[in-house]
């Protein structure tokens, strides 16, 4: 019996000591694999807990005018964040945030879930706070562990102009947008990038780089110093951005569109650049700044008038009489056509079983090709119809830059619509038209679409005898020849000629562009184009020699009827005041 008993204590003292020995061995296996084979892993999940990495926001570039006046600028504002896994009692802070701050703790909750990426990665609760705000949290700091704040550069808008549609506006950087982005490591949430206008074209100019920091901290997530043996990196501020824009004109061309719809674009004809442009109704890009609410932007996406659409780029127009220039070209260049030769305008053509009016119903009587560009008489150019055919003013309204995007450096450009024999065989069939349709054609009418920064385009092609540059809103960029426009000296001065015509002629119909200036010389077109949508819109193109410099314009007014009765007068208004600010330079 004591032999079985010795044999069983002998037993338990084996399996015991086999049993420390794996211990032992487990332990030895688990610090190898700590200490040696995953030592790289841990170390980082312990600085994490002891280290905490900061990412400094870098201050966009600047967005200057011509003359180097700023119109974007950056202000500091401050930003809330905190590390989730050092938050204890989240909801009471969450309340006291929410208090201080103006709203509700449910906003700053959302804020938390929607920027979360790690339990010690710094999580954005809310922004723009003020030194008021911010001053009442540091009073209260002790109460706040896991709780900091940095600074953060917001986009401004010092000077007195919107430009909403040339600036465009930054937005918030989401998770959509950031899985979206093809560099998508170049962003972190909560990061600005720009949405429309320069802003977004010139993105990758403007967004700087981020800067590190990194600081130990305690048990509680407080700050205790900064950790020597990773060095801090600042922030890159993004390259500044001179525009072709003259901040004087371009408040000029606000103040003149003030509850008005439609466009206004100046520049320089010889090279392109844009002095000042304005779609009408615009928007303040502060609103985009801050904390917009849901029911403002729904106002804004919802308004019918339709304020975030860019007109100059993306509204599609008839342009009207404008593009009588373009018949012209296509008669001269038939030589069969004599521009002498002289029909009668009596007020109406008849053409088949349909009645083509004149916009003057009383009739002009005899015209000739330029007292037909001066007087904007449209019974002309019907009874011209057969110098010329569908698809041959097709190739010259295209050979003017319609039907496709200017190049301008602003994304989001139309191509508008230059229709052709296919295209009305597509759209209406074989047997759905008629040649009649060329008739609208000829004066800028029927399923012609232009936006009126191709207007622009073709106003400064005029105005250098085809040799201009593509329209652009930046100066150090390199610039861009238009193609080439392959017709004679003689027919570009005949042009001319014509568009003076229509401002100095005693009837023409562009006289009150006029800024009656003695070193001044305007040529021009207007245009009342039809709109089957409403009322008419105006038009009025051309430009100004003065001494030797020469400045373009576009001006469109949506549904506002006569382009000589309402659109020449404001031409008028802006060529006077680019006169008045060059005298004050000189």
């Amino acid at each position: 019996m004591l032999k079985a008993e010795n044999i069983a204590s002998q037993r338990q003292y084996y399996f015991t000591i086999s049993l420390l020995w794996l211990l032992i061995f487990i332990l030895l296996f688990r610090y190898f694999q700590l200490q040696i084979l995953n030592f790289d892993q841990y170390s980082k999940k312990a600085n994490t807990n002891r280290i905490r990495k900061v990412t400094l926001s870098a201050p966009r570039g600047l967005i200057l005018d011509r003359k180097g006046k700023i119109i974007v600028d950056n202000i500091p504002t401050y930003i809330l964040n905190a590390i989730p896994g050092e938050l204890s009692k989240r909801d009471e802070k969450f309340q006291f945030i929410g208090d201080i701050i103006g709203v509700d703790q449910n906003i700053v909750l959302k804020n938390f879930q929607k920027y979360y990426r790690g339990r010690f990665i710094p999580t954005r609760l809310a922004k723009d706070l003020s030194f008021e705000q911010i001053s009442k949290i540091e009073e209260n700091k002790l109460s706040f562990e896991g709780i900091y704040y940095q600074q953060f550069p917001e986009r401004a808008f010092p000077s007195s102009v919107n430009a909403s549609h040339i600036l465009g506006y930054v937005k918030e950087v989401d998770r959509s947008i950031r899985n979206s982005l093809k560099r998508k490591n170049d962003y972190e949430l909560g990061d600005v990038i720009g949405w429309s206008g320069l802003e977004r074209n010139y993105e990758n100019l403007l967004k700087g780089k981020h800067g590190i920091q990194f600081f130990q901290v305690d048990a509680l997530g407080r700050e205790v110093g900064y950790v020597d043996e990773f060095p801090p990196r600042d922030p890159e501020p993004g390259g500044d951005i001179i525009t072709t824009i003259d901040l004087d004109i371009q408040n000029q061309l606000e103040n003149v569109m003030t509850n008005k719809r439609g466009v206004i674009i100046v520049g320089i004809p010889e090279t392109g650049e844009i002095l000042g442009a304005v779609s009408m109704p615009d928007f303040e890009p502060e609103l985009f700044t801050g904390r917009i609410k849901e029911s403002d932007w729904h106002q804004i996406l919802n308004h019918p008038d339709k304020p975030l659409v860019n007109r100059f780029n993306q509204g599609l127009y008839p342009p009207g009489s404008i593009v009588k220039m373009i018949t012209e070209v296509a008669l001269l260049n038939n030589v069969n056509f004599n521009p002498l030769d002289e029909f009668k305008c009596d007020g109406a053509f008849q053409f088949g079983d349909r009645i083509f009016g004149c916009w003057y119903t009383k009739g002009h009587g005899d015209m000739n090709l330029s007292s037909a560009i001066s007087l904007s008489c449209d019974i002309y150019f019907y009874k011209t119809i057969k110098y010329y055919d569908f698809d041959k003013l097709s190739s010259f309204y295209k050979m003017f830059g319609f039907g496709k995007p200017t190049g301008v450096d602003i994304q989001g450009e139309s191509h508008g619509v230059v229709p052709t024999t296919d295209y009305m065989n597509k759209r209406y069939g074989r047997s759905g038209w008629s040649k009649g349709s060329l008739l609208n054609y000829c004066i800028g009418q029927g399923e012609l679409l232009v936006t009126p920064m191709q207007i622009f385009n073709y106003t400064n092609l005029l105005a250098t005898k085809g040799s201009t540059h593509k329209p652009h809103f930046v100066k150090n960029r390199v610039l861009v020849q238009t193609d080439t426009i392959k017709i004679s000296n003689e027919i570009w001065d005949k042009i001319i000629i014509d568009m003076g015509k229509v401002i100095s002629d005693e009837k023409g119909t562009g006289k009150g562009a006029d800024p009656l200036n003695p070193n001044a010389k305007v040529f021009g077109k207007t245009g009342t184009a039809e709109n089957p949508h409403g009322e008419d819109h105006a038009w009025f193109i051309g430009w100004m020699k003065y001494y030797d410099k020469n400045y373009s314009i576009v001006v469109l007014l949506e549904n506002s009827g006569s382009g000589g009765a309402v659109a020449a007068p404001i031409a008028k208004n802006i060529f006077g005041e680019i006169i008045n600010f060059a005298n004050i330079k000189k």
